[in-house]
């Protein structure tokens, strides 16, 4: 006897897509992405080393690394994800990030584009 998998709503569903923020943050830039895990493919990124991004930043005078840079990785990630539909994200820590600085300024902006933190 095969047991079905359980049926739920999809207020329910679009909650459970395991949708994973990950950041790297190096000397020069900011990089962003969101993983979903179950296929291990990269639904959507962002980075100050995307050319026209970075001549935009570097035409303005402003740094590709700061927390102002990390902010307009987090906004473009964002308008990427309602793009491509996906409603939640949740957030992947490395051992030494901390919800401070560019780390909180990604997830500050990609939550103002309107995807939900779960």
């Amino acid at each position: 006897m095969v047991i079905p998998p359980p049926v739920r709503p999809d207020r329910v569903l679009k909650y459970l897509k395991p949708y994973v923020l990950r950041m790297h943050f190096t000397n020069k830039y900011v990089n962003a992405q969101v993983v979903h895990t179950p296929t291990a493919t990269v639904a959507a990124s962002a980075s100050s080393q995307e050319k026209g991004l970075r001549l935009a930043m570097v035409e303005a005078k402003e740094n590709t690394r700061d927390v102002a840079a990390a902010a307009k990785i987090g906004k473009l990630l964002g308008e990427r994800l309602q793009a491509k539909g996906v409603p939640a994200i949740s957030v992947f820590f490395k051992k030494e990030q901390r919800y401070h600085g560019k780390v909180k300024a990604v997830i500050d902006s990609v939550r103002e584009a309107g995807i939900e933190l779960v």
